[in-house]
C-alpha cells in the first residue's frame, strides 16, 4: 500500500512539472539561449566572451547577468522585450558609455556597470532609469562629477563611483539625488578637495572617500549630511582637521581617519560628534591630543590610536570618555604613563598597549592603571619588560586576560597578581627568569590558579638551574645567595637649589654579577638623553664579591627648567633597579618690586599701604605692626587685603593705628622685610573758651608774649581772626648754662602748669634769605608771615587742652594762640584754617 502511494506521488509531481514547463514554453518562448543558464527568473550568460546580447532570452528574465564578456554596446530592442527585468549585470565588459535599455530602462532597479571603460556620465542616458535604486559605476574612467550628470527624477539610493579617475567634484553635483541617495562610495579616486557644504544629501547614511588625495578637511565641509552614520576617510593624505570639520554630523556613529598624516587631534575638530561610537585614528603621525576634544564625543565606545607617535599618556587624558569600552594604543612610542592617565575609564573592557616602551611603568610605577576597575583584557606584549613590580597592576581587580608575550621577563615580585581574583589567562614566554628566593612563590601559584598552560618560564640564573623550567626546579633551589640584579643602596635626595648654582644628584647600586651595567637618569619619568653624567665603580670593602656602581648627575647653572622629579635606573642583564624620586626645586630669594612708603593721614579716612615682591617660589606677603600681628586694626577687623592686588588697607583710621608697619615677603629661599611709618593726624578743635598764648623763651634772658604767626609744616593762622594777648611776666635764669623758663602762662591749663624746657627740646632754625624753618627732625617749615627776630627760639613741648578736649598729638611741640573771634566771618575763616591743618 505504501509503495503504491509513493508511486502515485512521484507520478503526480512529474505531471505537474510537465504542465508548468509547457506553460512557460507557451507564454515565454524558448527556455534559454545557447551556453546560458536559466532559472525561473534569472538568465546567466557570463564568461562567454560574447560581443552581443543573446537574442532568445526568456521573457520571464528578471535577473540578467552578462558580466565578463566583450560587450561594447547593448541592443535595447532585446532588453525592451523583457517586461520583468529588474537587475542587469554588465560589469567587466568594454562599454564606453551608459547603455540605453529602451522601454526596460523604466523598470530596472539594479544596474552593475563596474569594470568597463566609461569616461563620462551623460545625464540624458540616465534620465529614463526612473526606477533605478542601485547603480555601480566603479572601476571606470570617469574624471569629473557635475550637476548635469544626474538629472531630476532619479530615485538612486546606492551609488558606487569608486576606482575611477575623478579629480573634480562640482558643488551640488548630487543635488538631484538629495531625495533618495543613501549610500555614496567615492573610494580610490583623485579628489584633492571637497566643496564646503557641497554635499547636501539629507538622506545619506554612508559616505566613503577612502584612498583619495585629500589633505585638509575644512569646517562645515559635511554640513547638509544630517543623516550620515558612517564616514570613511582612511588612506588619504589628511594632515589637518580644522575646527568644525565634522559639524552637522550629529547622527554619525562610525568615523574612519586611519592611514592619514594627522599629527594631532585638536578639540575643535571633533565638535558636533555627539553620537559617535567608533573612531579609528590608527596609522597616522599623532603625537598629541587635546583631552577636552573627547568631550564632544562622550558616547564613544571604541577608540583606535595604534600605530602613531604617542610618547606619553598624561593624567586624565581620556577622562571624558566615560562610555569607552575598547582602547587601542599599540605600536606607539609610549614610555611614560602618568598616574591617573586612565582616570574616568570605568567602562573600559579592553586595553591594548603592545609594542611600546612602558617597561618603567610595569617595573616601577604605582597606580598607572587606576580607574580601570572593570578592565577585562590587557595586552602588553613587546614592551621590553624585564620585571613586574608589586603594585604595577593596582586597580585591575576585574582583569581576566593578561598578555606578557614577547617580553624577556626575569623577575616578578610576590603579590604582583594577588588581587586579580578573576584572572583566567596569563601569557608569559621567557627563558630569562632569575630563579632566586623572590620567585619561590611563582610556580606553585600558577598551578593553583590554573594558569600554567599559558606560561612558559625557564631559569637563566643561577647557573645550576639554567635552562630548567620553573615547574621542574626544586623548591629549595630558589635561594638568594648573591646579587645578580643591581640593588639601589644610595638614592638621590630632594634638593632645593639656588638659581644659577650647580646641583649634583648621586645614585649607588650593588651587584655581584659581572654583567655590564648601564645607567639611566629620568626627569619626570622621561629619559635625559643629553645629561652630564659621571659613572664609576669600586669593590665593596665589606664584601669582596660585590661591586658598587655610582652614577652622578650634574646640573650646571640651574634654571627653572631644571625643576622636576629625578630618578636613576641601574640595569644589567638580570634586570633593572629604580631609585626613589628626588625633587629638585630652584629658588630665588624674594625682592621687593613695590616698596611701602611712609604716609601721614588724618583719622576717619582709609590708609593705603602697598607692597609687592617677586621670587621663586612666589613669596607670601604679610604685614605686621610694631613687630607683632595683634594690633587694633586687625582685632577690630578694619583691615582689607585685595586678593589679586598688592594693596593693604586700614579702614576708618584711628590714632592708635599710628606706628611702624612691616611688610614681609617669605618663600623657601628666605625672607625680607620693609618698614613704613604711619602717622595719624587727629582733627583740630575750634571755639576754645579760654585764651591760649605762645611764650617764647629767648637766650638773652628777655621774655615776652606775641602772636604765633607760623606753625610746623607751613600752616598759617587765618588772618580774619583777632586774639586777646594777656600780659604776663617771665624771668630767665640759667643753671649750668642750660636754658630755663619759669612762669605761669595764663590760660594754658586751669591748674597753672609750670613750663620746663629740657635739653632735648625741639629747635627751629631760621634762614632769613629763604624764609624757611627746619626743626630738629629735619621737617621743612615755611613761614606764613613775619619771622621771629632771633636766630633760635625754643617752644614748649606741651599738649594743649581746652576744657576736656584733646587738640591732638601733632601739636605737642608748640603752644598755639587761640582766642574768641570778634568779626562776623570768623567762623568761616576758622573752619578753613582747621581744614588746612587737618590736610
Amino acid at each position: 500500500m505504501a509503495a503504491w502511494l509513493g508511486q502515485m506521488g512521484s507520478l503526480s509531481y512529474r505531471v505537474f512539472y510537465w504542465f508548468l514547463t509547457l506553460e512557460l514554453i507557451i507564454n515565454y518562448g524558448a527556455p534559454c539561449p545557447q551556453n546560458c543558464t536559466c532559472t525561473l527568473d534569472a538568465s546567466d550568460c557570463r564568461h562567454l566572451d560574447i560581443t552581443d546580447v543573446p537574442q532568445d532570452l526568456p521573457k520571464s528574465t528578471g535577473h540578467l547577468n552578462l558580466s565578463h564578456n566583450k560587450l561594447a554596446a547593448v541592443d535595447m530592442d532585446i532588453l525592451s522585450n523583457l517586461p520583468n527585468l529588474k537587475e542587469v549585470r554588465l560589469d567587466h565588459n568594454e562599454l564606453t558609455s551608459i547603455p540605453s535599455f529602451g522601454d526596460a530602462a523604466a523598470i530596472v532597479v539594479t544596474l552593475f556597470l563596474h569594470h568597463n571603460k566609461i569616461r563620462r556620465l551623460d545625464g540624458k542616458l540616465l534620465q529614463n532609469f526612473t526606477a533605478l535604486e542601485t547603480l555601480d559605476l566603479s572601476n571606470n574612467d570617469i574624471t569629473e562629477l557635475r550637476e548635469h550628470c544626474f538629472p531630476p527624477g532619479l530615485q538612486i539610493k546606492d551609488l558606487h563611483l569608486s576606482s575611477n579617475k575623478i579629480v573634480h567634484l562640482e558643488f551640488g553635483a548630487f543635488k538631484n539625488l538629495a531625495g533618495s541617495l543613501q549610500i555614496l562610495k567615492l573610494n580610490r579616486n583623485r579628489l584633492t578637495h571637497l566643496p564646503v557644504k557641497g554635499l547636501e544629501l539629507p538622506k545619506l547614511t554612508q559616505l566613503e572617500l577612502s584612498r583619495n588625495k585629500l589633505r585638509l578637511i575644512e569646517g562645515l565641509t559635511f554640513q547638509g549630511l544630517s543623516s550620515l552614520e558612517v564616514l570613511k576617510l582612511q588612506r588619504n593624505n589628511i594632515s589637518k582637521l580644522t575646527d568644525g570639520a565634522f559639524w552637522g554630523l550629529a547622527r554619525m556613529r562610525v568615523l574612519h581617519l586611519d592611514y592619514n598624516s594627522l599629527q594631532e587631534v585638536n578639540s575643535g575638530s571633533l565638535y558636533g560628534l555627539e553620537s559617535l561610537l567608533q573612531l579609528y585614528l590608527s596609522n597616522n603621525s599623532i603625537s598629541s591630543f587635546n583631552p577636552e576634544g573627547w568631550g564632544f564625543c562622550e558616547r564613544l565606545r571604541e577608540l583606535n590610536l595604534s600605530y602613531n607617535n604617542l610618547t606619553k599618556l598624561s593624567e586624565g587624558g581620556f577622562a571624558k570618555l566615560v562610555n569607552l569600552i575598547s582602547l587601542r594604543l599599540g605600536h606607539n612610542s609610549i614610555s611614560h604613563i602618568t598616574e591617573g592617565a586612565f582616570r574616568g575609564l570605568s567602562s573600559l573592557r579592553a586595553l591594548e598597549l603592545d609594542h611600546n616602551d612602558i617597561s618603567g611603568t610595569i617595573e616601577d610605577t604605582n597606580g598607572a592603571f587606576t580607574g580601570l576597575e572593570n578592565l577585562h583584557k590587557l595586552t602588553l606584549f613587546g614592551n621590553k619588560i624585564k620585571s613586574v613590580a608589586k603594585k604595577a597592576f593596582s586597580g585591575l581587580e576585574a582583569l581576566e586576560h593578561l598578555n606578557f608575550g614577547e617580553n624577556a621577563i626575569r623577575s616578578i615580585q610576590p603579590e604582583a597578581f594577588s588581587k586579580m581574583k578573576n584572572l583566567r589567562y596569563l601569557h608569559i614566554q621567557s627563558d630569562s627568569f632569575l630563579c632566586d628566593c623572590q620567585l619561590h612563590w611563582f610556580p606553585e601559584w600558577l598551578v593553583t590558579r590554573g594558569l600554567k598552560p599559558g606560561v612558559q618560564a625557564t631559569c637563566a640564573h643561577p647557573e645550576s638551574l639554567k635552562g630548567t623550567s620553573v615547574y621542574q626546579a626544586p623548591p629549595q633551589s630558589f635561594v638568594c645567595d648573591d646579587l645578580p640584579k643591581p640593588q639601589i643602596t644610595v638614592h638621590p635626595v630632594t634638593t632645593a637649589a639656588v638659581l644659577g648654582k650647580d646641583v649634583r644628584l648621586t645614585c649607588t647600586a650593588a651587584s655581584s654579577s659581572s654583567s655590564p651595567m648601564t645607567f639611566t637618569w629620568l626627569k619626570d619619568q622621561e629619559t635625559l638623553r643629553q645629561a652630564e653624567v659621571e659613572n664609576f665603580a669600586h669593590v665593596r670593602a665589606s664584601d669582596r664579591g660585590v661591586m658598587e656602581y655610582t652614577t652622578i648627575l650634574h646640573l650646571r647653572h640651574v634654571t627653572f627648567n631644571h625643576e622636576g622629579r629625578y630618578q636613576c635606573i641601574i640595569s644589567n642583564h638580570f634586570g633593572s633597579s629604580y631609585s626613589n624620586k628626588a625633587r629638585v626645586t630652584v629658588n630665588v630669594l624674594p625682592s621687593f618690586v613695590k616698596t611701602p612708603r611712609d604716609i601721614t593721614i588724618r583719622t576717619g579716612t582709609k590708609a593705603r599701604l602697598e607692597c609687592a615682591a617677586e621670587g621663586h617660589p612666589t613669596p607670601q606677603v604679610a604685614w605686621q605692626k610694631d613687630g607683632g600681628t595683634d594690633f587694633p586694626a586687625a582685632r577690630e577687623r578694619r583691615m582689607r587685603v585685595m586678593p589679586d592686588d598688592d594693596v593693604f588697607f586700614i579702614m576708618d583710621v584711628k590714632p592708635e593705628d599710628m606706628g611702624v608697619y612691616s611688610c614681609t615677603a617669605k618663600n623657601t629661599a628666605g625672607m625680607i622685610s620693609a618698614n613704613v611709618t604711619l602717622t595719624v593726624l587727629a582733627p583740630l578743635i575750634s571755639g576754645y573758651d579760654e585764651p591760649v598764648v605762645c611764650t617764647d623763651c629767648l637766650e638773652n634772658g628777655t621774655s615776652y608774649s606775641k602772636h604765633c604767626n607760623y606753625l610746623p609744616h607751613g600752616i598759617a593762622l587765618p588772618s580774619g581772626l583777632e586774639y586777646q594777648q594777656p600780659h604776663q611776666t617771665s624771668t630767665f635764669t640759667s643753671h649750668n648754662n642750660e636754658p630755663h623758663c619759669n612762669g605761669t602762662p595764663n590760660g594754658v591749663r586751669k591748674d597753672n602748669q609750670t613750663p620746663i624746657f629740657p635739653t632735648n627740646h625741639d629747635r627751629v632754625t631760621i634762614s632769613p634769605s629763604s624764609h624757611q624753618y627746619n626743626d630738629r627732625k629735619g621737617l621743612l617749615v615755611i613761614r606764613s608771615d613775619t619771622p621771629p627776630s632771633l636766630e633760635e627760639s625754643y617752644h614748649r613741648p606741651v599738649k594743649l587742652l581746652s576744657g576736656d578736649c584733646d587738640i591732638g598729638s601733632e601739636l605737642k611741640q608748640t603752644l598755639l594762640p587761640n582766642a574768641h573771634a570778634h568779626t562776623p566771618d570768623a567762623t568761616s575763616s576758622e573752619s578753613e584754617y582747621f581744614r588746612r591743618a587737618s590736610d
